[in-house]
């Protein structure tokens, strides 16, 4: 009977006994909001990826917020961006007071079309976001030129992208070097580093860090860290209007611990994809998904595009009353009823890569047992239905 086997989530955080100590010793310090553990962190983080600054934030969506604003986005200004993401991607724009100006993704893919972006263009815009799908890397060689050629900053969305890399000059670079201006983590449990929820962004720019710093902790002159190692009285000021997007000392040690596990994690993520596309394809009509030449996924999600004619919910549906979860596809933000406004947008391949994409289960402690189970129901899915 289906019931009878264990059920397979889509995903599932990797934590532990190092990750549960390292909470403790937060909390045993007695300094448990932003503090030392944070700054370790940040170190630690910006040397993996490769950057000058790493400023860690209470999730992406406060790193992309911070991001924006400190590359001089504001009310009345145009971001070109991708509606096929998250919806905190177009959020984040609004949260600025800007309008997203959303562009079609690659045909077959999901990553944003760099011809798009240009043709996108106009006098209101201010700065370009684009996203690392699914942990993907977008074409960012080509979105980075089309961006210098008008003089605009490129912030990256590089929430799912944490260990990804790109060819970038005739080297491998990780993603958050940055390549553009900024570039915005995410530590929500589905990625690949988890703190429970939180964000990083990452800059090559001294100025841009210290403005994200400023604004994330209420515009406070002085940052807790100092103020308390002072020998002398400290007083702070609020120059600027701020956030509370702080990350706590808790969070970050976890975050610590995560990040030393991150070269494992990648390594069983690139054996379980390479698996998935071995396996699937022979499946008549489904597509799975390709690395360019110039890039190399974590693979934070798998999504595949099903068959024409496969229903997308009933799929859904077969493989879940028979112990397997799946997701659809990557949402678009322009069918949303809070972006009803930006209706007048075609984007016929956002569209078709939200109703034919499923995402299937893969996680760190996924067995190659259980994958074969997901295989096998999808198959048998996409025959069915």
């Amino acid at each position: 009977m289906p019931g009878s086997r264990p059920f397979i989530p889509v995903a599932r955080p990797w934590m532990g006994e190092p990750e549960t100590e390292a909470a403790g010793r937060a909390i045993r310090s007695g300094w448990v909001t932003q503090g030392p553990e944070v700054e370790a962190f940040e170190r630690e983080f910006a040397a993996y990826v490769g950057t000058r600054h790493a400023c860690a934030v209470s999730s992406c969506t406060a790193a992309l917020h911070l991001a924006l604003l400190a590359v001089g986005v504001g009310p009345g200004d145009a971001v070109v961006t991708a509606s096929h993401s998250f919806i905190a991607t177009a959020n984040a724009i609004r949260y600025c007071g800007a309008v997203p100006v959303f562009v079609d993704v690659e045909p077959g893919g999901f990553n944003m079309d760099p011809a798009a972006v240009e043709h996108a263009l106009e006098r209101r815009t201010r700065a370009i976001l684009c996203v690392h799908q699914l942990g993907m890397p977008c074409d960012l060689g080509a979105i980075v030129g089309v961006a210098r050629r008008h003089g605009l900053p490129v912030v990256e969305d590089a929430a799912c992208a944490v260990g990804s890399e790109l060819l970038w000059a005739g080297r491998w670079e990780r993603i958050g070097r940055p390549h553009g201006a900024v570039a915005c983590f995410s530590f929500h449990p589905r990625k690949l580093l988890s703190t429970g929820d939180g964000g990083m962004v990452t800059t090559h720019d001294p100025a841009t860090d210290a403005r994200v710093r400023l604004l994330r902790h209420h515009g406070m002159s002085v940052p807790d860290t100092a103020r308390h190692a002072a020998r002398r009285v400290v007083v702070e000021s609020y120059p600027v209007l701020g956030f509370n997007y702080r990350l706590t000392d808790i969070q970050a040690a976890v975050g610590r611990v995560q990040l030393a596990r991150l070269p494992e994690v990648l390594e069983r993520r690139r054996h379980l994809a390479a698996r998935y596309a071995k396996s699937l394809a022979e499946v008549p009509g489904l597509a799975v998904p390709r690395e360019p030449a110039w890039a190399s996924s974590n693979w934070q999600s798998y999504c595949v595009r099903l068959p024409e004619g496969c229903d997308q919910r009933a799929v859904m549906q077969f493989m879940l009353d028979r112990g397997v979860a799946t997701r659809p596809g990557v949402m678009c933000a322009h069918r949303e009823p809070v972006y009803r406004d930006a209706s007048r947008w075609t984007l016929p391949e956002s569209e078709r890569a939200q109703d034919r994409g499923l995402v299937l289960p893969l996680y760190h402690e996924l067995t190659e047992e259980d994958q074969d189970r997901v295989v096998e129901v999808l198959r048998a899915a996409c025959r069915a239905v």
